[in-house]
């Protein structure tokens, strides 16, 4: 409490850091710190989707011919390989994706996994098809944190049908192989209107 009887945000701080182990690791939690995300306009995309199958279309986004989705830059990640069935993502785990245990939150794999299995179906799409999640399921094997660098995201077609989907993907991390996270979906194919 301070001298007007109110509780002190720095010890409050520093508590709630010693109660997930946080002061352990040695991060300070009352040194402050920023992160700047920029990104272009997130409707070229769609707009440059008319009249171009799934694969055309991601080829264009990963080699920078069209600009990335807002999401890579806010969550840090990029894609680097796309092909009939197959997308492939990198990512750096960052500071700025921490939870209160001290460790990349759930969310970062997730969105990975969602990308490279939805992209992979992606490339499946014919000239005014789209496609829309229905379900993705996630299991964690490992921890993520920045000690784990880079981090790849493959995602696989497993079956592709006239208005169902399915993917698989598998998160690694680059420098020891190690399987971190894997995942499937299923997505609904339909024309556009």
């Amino acid at each position: 409490m301070d001298q007007h009887g109110q509780r002190s945000r720095h010890r409050g701080a520093r508590n709630f850091g010693r109660a997930f182990g946080l002061l352990r690791l040695g991060v300070e939690t009352s040194s402050k710190r920023t992160r700047t995300v920029s990104w272009e306009d997130p409707f070229e995309v769609p707009r440059a989707a008319a009249g171009r199958s799934g694969l055309e279309l991601l080829r264009d986004v990963f080699s920078g011919k069209l600009p990335p989705p807002p999401i890579t830059a806010t969550m840090g990640f990029r894609g680097v390989e796309v092909e009939d069935g197959l997308a492939v993502f990198e990512g750096e785990p960052g500071e700025h994706l921490y939870n209160p245990i001290g460790s990349v939150h759930g969310g970062f794999a997730m969105a990975l996994l969602d990308s490279a299995m939805g992209c992979a179906i992606h490339t499946t799409l014919q000239a005014g098809e789209r496609y829309t999640t229905l379900e993705v399921k996630t299991n964690f094997v490992r921890p993520i944190t920045v000690d784990t660098g880079t981090v790849r995201c493959e995602g696989v077609v497993v079956h592709r049908g006239g208005t169902v989907a399915t993917a698989e993907g598998k998160l690694f991390a680059v420098a020891s192989g190690k399987l971190l996270a894997h995942g499937s979906t299923t997505c609904l194919i339909a024309r556009s209107a």
